[in-house]
């Protein structure tokens, strides 16, 4: 089987900043370990130190059997691959160069049909044979077979951006849990994911004999499934070695004790110093003090370069302050409302001040039907409008901003909001992005371009708030301070979510079926085999 060690791992950014420090932790044999912390603390270069695409500054990384990894831009290919360049991606190497040499002896065999060509094909083929591609081949259809209901033969030219978040991400899976591979690491495997699909992934976690590092945000399934935590945070990396649901007890219990012995250094600290002030005095008019006054700076100097002992880590102060506004009593209204082939007709009305979560699988139409809100253009009949002063906002899930690529978190407010740079930077540091408010937004952390997204939303004055899986990317503490802002909102909010722990903060649940109903419920509702539908 498979671990992972790493051994006094440091690693710093370009411009100088520190994301690991002396990082150490050990992921034994068929444990399921969680990577959390802070949006932009270093989780996803973490992994990719772990699985070699980084080369460690100083320190090292262990690990024994075979790795497969999925990486965090799963879910939002749209590039020109295909699902047979997805699955091969997700291959061990010597299936991976063997995939390259037979796509590379395929186009010479297009271009010429001469002999030598013909038996570079035929080396090909057997290479692949030897590397184990046709096993692969046989796995890769069960693959495709469970996530997206189709054969490998079916489906293997297909471009991957056709197929949803949830399918790439389903069908890596289960490449990855059905492969020889014996340590996964696992970059956001849950997001786009639907409540099913969680669930699955949860159960997998769970089953597994394979030993799992993950990063997720979750808290539902960080409770469910991960059985130690590893987290990162302020340079440093620490391990608890329960679940969850003790998780913040120990961290709590962890942060006191550091505080309490950096009381102790400081107090002993200022006792040698005084120590050394005062024997340095008594040597002025004393020469038998001069020995103990140079005793004394040695261990001044000891003391000082065993260095003070960890600090403990700041708290995020998150003020996300959405304000919205007073709008007519009904904000959203629709009468025999369809997306085209995605539903039958349905009438609703939200009302101010209302907070609905949007559920249902993954392909009901529940991003078309807040895109439709926000104003874009997506095929329908009937009617959805808006009610009198209800100006939208939409958070876009998959954060594809193309007007913000190439600018900064900095200039976005100073052009589009009319602030001073110092305006800026104090909203900006009000969702913790002052130090990275001069990055590109594409060069930001999944989370990071969440929090900016909320800032715009916050800074545009929109009343009606229409969040497409706003949590998705958000830490722990984010997801909180969200919730926190919601509810001092004075406008209405339509989130579709597949957050569990999330969804259960709203007042209504709207649910959009797989057989095309779309239904109130009073209850959030993950599994509609398990739920009475109204007539």
């Amino acid at each position: 089987m498979g671990h992972v060690e790493v051994a006094h791992l440091d690693h710093a950014l370009p411009d100088g900043r520190v994301l690991l420090s002396d990082a150490s932790f050990r992921v034994a044999d068929g444990m399921v370990a969680a990577l959390v912390g802070p949006n932009g603390a270093g989780k996803t270069t973490l992994l990719r130190l772990v699985a070699g695409d980084l080369d460690p500054q100083s320190g090292s990384v262990g690990r024994s059997g075979g790795l497969g990894v999925m990486r965090q831009f799963i879910g939002n290919i749209r590039d020109e691959s295909t699902v047979h360049d997805l699955l091969v991606s997700t291959a061990p190497r010597r299936v991976r160069d063997a995939a390259a040499g037979l796509e590379r002896a395929e186009l010479a065999m297009m271009e010429r049909d001469d002999e030598p060509t013909q038996l570079s094909y035929a080396k090909a083929l057997a290479d692949w044979g030897d590397a184990g591609g046709y096993d692969a081949e046989v796995l890769w259809d069960a693959c495709c077979v469970a996530a997206l209901g189709t054969s490998y033969d079916q489906t293997r030219w297909r471009d991957v951006k056709t197929l949803s978040g949830g399918e790439q991400k389903r069908l890596v899976l289960e490449a990855l849990f059905r492969g020889p591979d014996e340590v996964l690491l696992l970059d956001e495997p849950d997001n786009y994911l639907d409540v099913p699909g969680k669930l699955w992934l949860e159960d997998k976690l769970r089953e597994t004999p394979k030993t799992v590092l993950l990063v997720s945000h979750d808290r539902e399934l960080l409770a469910r499934a991960a059985r130690q935590i590893v987290t990162v945070e302020s340079g440093n990396v620490w391990v608890h070695g329960g679940g969850f649901a003790t998780y913040a007890q120990a961290r709590r219990d962890r942060n006191e004790r550091l505080e309490e012995l950096r009381r102790r250094w400081d107090e002993e600290h200022a006792k040698i110093k005084a120590l050394v002030l005062m024997f340095k005095q008594k040597a002025k008019y004393n020469s038998d003090m001069a020995s103990r006054y140079q005793a004394a700076q040695t261990r001044l100097r000891r003391f000082e370069e065993a260095g003070p002992p960890e600090v403990p880590p700041r708290d995020q102060n998150l003020k996300m302050r959405l304000r919205g506004g007073r709008t007519g009593k009904r904000a959203v209204i629709c009468e025999k409302f369809e997306l085209t082939g995605l539903m039958r007709p349905f009438d609703t009305e939200v009302w101010y001040g209302e907070r609905v979560a949007v559920l249902g699988s993954n392909g009901s139409g529940k991003s078309h039907f807040l895109r439709l809100l926000a104003g874009e253009d997506v095929a329908h009949t009937g009617v959805a409008r808006l009610g009198a002063r209800v100006v939208p906002g939409l958070f876009a899930q998959t954060h594809a901003r193309p007007e913000l690529r190439g600018r900064t978190p900095a200039e976005i407010l100073m052009t589009e909001h009319a602030r001073l740079r110092n305006e800026a930077m104090s909203a900006l540091s009000r969702y913790e992005l002052q130090y990275c408010g001069d990055q590109p937004f594409e060069t930001l952390s999944g989370g990071q371009q969440a929090r900016l997204q909320i800032l715009l939303l916050e800074m545009s004055g929109c009343t009606l708030l229409l969040l497409d899986e706003p949590t998705d990317n958000l830490d722990l503490a984010s997801a909180e301070a969200l919730q926190e802002g919601l509810e001092a909102y004075e406008g209405t909010v339509l989130a579709v979510t597949h957050d569990r722990w999330f969804a259960r903060s709203f007042d209504r649940f709207l649910v959009f079926g797989g057989d095309g109903s779309v239904y109130e419920s009073a209850e959030p509702v993950w599994d509609e085999t398990r739920v009475e539908r109204p007539r």
